[in-house]
């Protein structure tokens, strides 16, 4: 079992990085691959996933995202394909708030996430997640920025469009608004 990678990227795509390590390409799947540059060094918090017919890599940047990670891959009905959309637009913070506040809503907006699977992570994860101080809490404002950020816009263009968009919408309507506006400008 790894515990984390720790080499340079060599490449990148839109779900997963390539960590050179030792002359070894290392495939990690990740919540938010462009956050990541190519040519430099990271170390990456890995959990490798070996089923019947999969053998994967999953990684991350800080050691409290992969914790995030594993408890919920525990949730019935919860794979590591369905987690990491979780990871890559919620917060630490914002996730483990609404599950210990049993804020359905909030769990809802995230892909493939329903009623049933929301009341599930309720279920299996309420007052198992903590709220840490060294990760700050992020408002809907914070989740829009770090959104567009893994999808790999600068953040000098998306501060010129973070005024325009209505903060009113749902946060999935709030990032197509701001990414009609990035490929406009």
């Amino acid at each position: 079992m790894y515990n984390y990678i720790k080499g340079k990227i060599s490449d990148i795509n839109s779900t997963s990085i390539v960590v050179d390590n030792n002359g070894i390409g290392y495939e990690i799947y990740t919540p938010n691959p462009y956050s990541f540059e190519i040519g430099n060094e990271y170390t990456v918090y890995v959990y490798q996933y070996i089923r019947e017919d999969e053998q994967s890599l999953y990684g991350f940047k800080k050691k409290e995202e992969k914790e995030l990670f594993l408890k919920l891959i525990d949730v019935k009905g919860l794979g590591p394909k369905m987690a990491l959309p979780i990871i890559a637009f919620g917060s630490i913070n914002g996730i483990s708030d609404a599950i210990n506040r049993e804020n359905i809503l909030y769990l809802k907006k995230f892909p493939k996430i329903g009623d049933k699977l929301a009341r599930q992570m309720i279920l299996d994860l309420k007052g198992k997640l903590t709220i840490t101080n060294d990760v700050e809490v992020t408002s809907e404002e914070d989740e829009l920025l770090e959104a567009l950020k893994g999808l790999g816009y600068k953040d000098k263009d998306i501060k010129v469009v973070m005024p325009k968009v209505n903060k009113e919408n749902r946060l999935e309507e709030q990032i197509k608004e701001a990414l009609r506006l990035l490929v406009g400008k």
